[in-house]
């Protein structure tokens, strides 16, 4: 499964952002997805997941209220809607996919397919 995100880029405190994570292969379906970020010295941490069949979602704290991860199946696509955002927002944000995992799959060697990652910079 290859996976490539977009939608990152620069925007003031405030604003808002929408990422994308189009998926190549048959089985997106069958796939937790999930959205992770890593900001320049620090480690990979879980934003949000959204179940196969786009009925449940987990979030981080830090991102409750702001953020919505949402999915089409029928275009191989999960979505990640920020709003309110912050500068401690500011990260490079991977989509990631999981076949076994739960949105409850908070660690990153649960996941399976990763995408290259796309830059989100908030300034103040």
């Amino acid at each position: 499964e290859q996976l490539v995100e977009s939608g990152g880029g620069s925007v003031q405190a405030g604003g808002s952002l929408r990422l994308s994570c189009a998926a190549s292969g048959s089985s997106f379906a069958l796939y937790t997805m999930a959205w992770f970020r890593q900001a320049p010295g620090k480690e990979r941490r879980f934003v949000a997941a959204i179940s196969w069949r786009g009925d449940s979602a987990n979030y981080a704290d830090s991102v409750k209220g702001r953020f919505t991860i949402s999915r089409d199946n029928a275009k191989n696509t999960v979505y990640l809607e920020m709003n309110s955002l912050k500068p401690e927002d500011t990260a490079v944000y991977y989509c990631a996919a999981t076949s076994y995992g739960s949105t409850w799959s908070e660690n990153i060697y649960e996941y399976d397919y990763w995408g290259q990652g796309t830059q989100v910079t908030v300034s103040s």
